[in-house]
């Protein structure tokens, strides 16, 4: 049987992880209602968990060498967005922060460019792993994304690439560090910066006018699984190389909105 081959069965996916430290696999076991809390009060304290050597050395090599080869197929871009991903309204105040601009520059092969065999789709696709993300976040039942383009994407950062400081729109995002940054390379952000019932504008300002007294920086290591809550805890990657992004939903059918499919593939689907 070749590597693909077992690719497809399941076997070989498992074999890429360290599952006798994350117990994905098997939830119901001690060890593994034990990640899960872990994992629930970690989101629940700081809004971020990270699962260091969650995928084993040899693995992350074999990761690596498969997003160069995909790396030709990345759609690049280089542009400017405000902290929401939503157009600019002109008629508010120039200090406001729904129109002081962050830069954003990076590449990304989307979910449809990613083959069937690949090995990171294939970690994306396994149900232990769907599983294990729905249960550390308290999410049942949990879905895949069903976005053509973003259910699944290789991101890579260049000499100079970064993410500006922005809030997702989804509700989390799941990310899988493969290779580690050149210099820098730390994921900044603040946590719970805003709430359904206060999208705290002050403090949005202040953060974007250099004030950086709250800010906390995570060290990203290759093989690093992260979940983290996004909607509320503004954040941004400054100068990193190598990531994959694993995206899920709540309810079926969840999909990005054009805005967002147009800004990081250049196109719609």
């Amino acid at each position: 049987m070749t590597e693909k081959e077992l690719l497809r069965t399941g076997v070989a996916t498992a074999n890429l992880l360290d599952l006798a430290r994350y117990p994905i696999d098997d939830l119901d076991s001690l060890e593994g209602r034990d990640l899960v809390e872990r994992c629930r009060a970690d989101l629940a304290a700081s809004g971020a968990c990270q699962l260091d050597g969650f995928i084993t050395p040899d693995a992350i090599e074999t990761l690596a060498v498969e997003a160069r080869q995909l790396a030709p197929l990345a759609f690049y871009q280089d542009d400017t967005h405000n902290v929401y991903f939503e157009d600019i309204d002109e008629s508010l105040p120039d200090d406001d922060p729904r129109r002081i601009l962050q830069h954003s520059s990076s590449a990304a092969v989307a979910y449809d460019q990613i083959p069937g065999d690949a090995i990171i789709r294939q970690i994306y696709e396994w149900d232990p792993l769907l599983h294990f993300v729905g249960a550390a976040l308290s999410i049942d039942p949990f879905y895949r994304n069903e976005d053509p383009l973003g259910a699944c994407n290789v991101i890579y950062y260049g000499e100079g690439d970064e993410l500006g400081w922005h809030f997702d729109r989804a509700e989390f995002v799941v990310t899988l560090m493969i290779q580690a940054a050149e210099e820098g390379g730390g994921f900044e952000y603040i946590p719970w910066l805003r709430s359904d019932e206060d999208e705290n504008y002050d403090g949005v300002g202040r953060l974007l006018r250099g004030d950086r007294s709250d800010v906390i920086e995570l060290p990203s290591k290759p093989g690093t699984l992260a979940l983290f809550r996004g909607r509320r805890s503004i954040h941004r990657v400054p100068h990193v190389k190598g990531n994959a992004v694993l995206s899920y939903g709540d309810r079926p059918g969840k999909k990005l909105n054009e805005y967002t499919q147009r800004l990081f593939y250049g196109r719609t689907a």
